[in-house]
């Protein structure tokens, strides 16, 4: 398997992860059937936007109910020959609501990223490249802090 990050927007996401930050730490959530962590995300529906796929993501797996979101970058993973992409958004989460209780059993706000990730060999690194993407907006002021 092999994580790249492509300079140009491919012709067709499959998906959207969302590295959201809440009172200045990370959000994980757990999903009810995993005893491991992620950050929230998924596929995109038939119809569906990516910008849209991420606002439903969010709130489905976290109970966020008052963010910004921001596109961030896109993402390739090669699997078995396989490529698919997806697109990670910024966010923060300025105010929670009750989890909606479809998938996620748990959100939690940390300061890195916690030891038993779902997606071990992707997470991580799109958690590198978003946290590098954080920093560059704040020093060109285009993020919140």
């Amino acid at each position: 398997m092999r994580v790249f990050f492509p300079s140009g927007k491919p012709d067709e996401l499959q998906f959207v992860v969302i590295a959201a930050r809440h009172n200045g730490r990370w959000l994980f959530v757990r999903h009810r059937e995993r005893d491991t962590y992620e950050m929230p995300g998924g596929h995109i529906e038939p119809g569906e936007t990516p910008l849209e796929a991420a606002k439903r993501e969010l709130y489905e797996e976290s109970g966020a109910a008052e963010f910004t979101l921001e596109p961030a970058f896109i993402y390739g993973v090669e699997r078995n020959g396989v490529t698919t992409y997806g697109e990670v958004f910024f966010t923060e989460v300025l105010r929670f609501a009750d989890l909606p209780g479809f998938e996620t059993a748990e959100r939690v706000l940390l300061d890195a990223m916690p030891e038993r990730m779902t997606y071990p060999q992707i997470q991580p690194l799109l958690m590198e490249r978003a946290e590098e993407w954080l920093h560059l907006a704040q020093l060109m002021g285009k993020a919140h802090e």
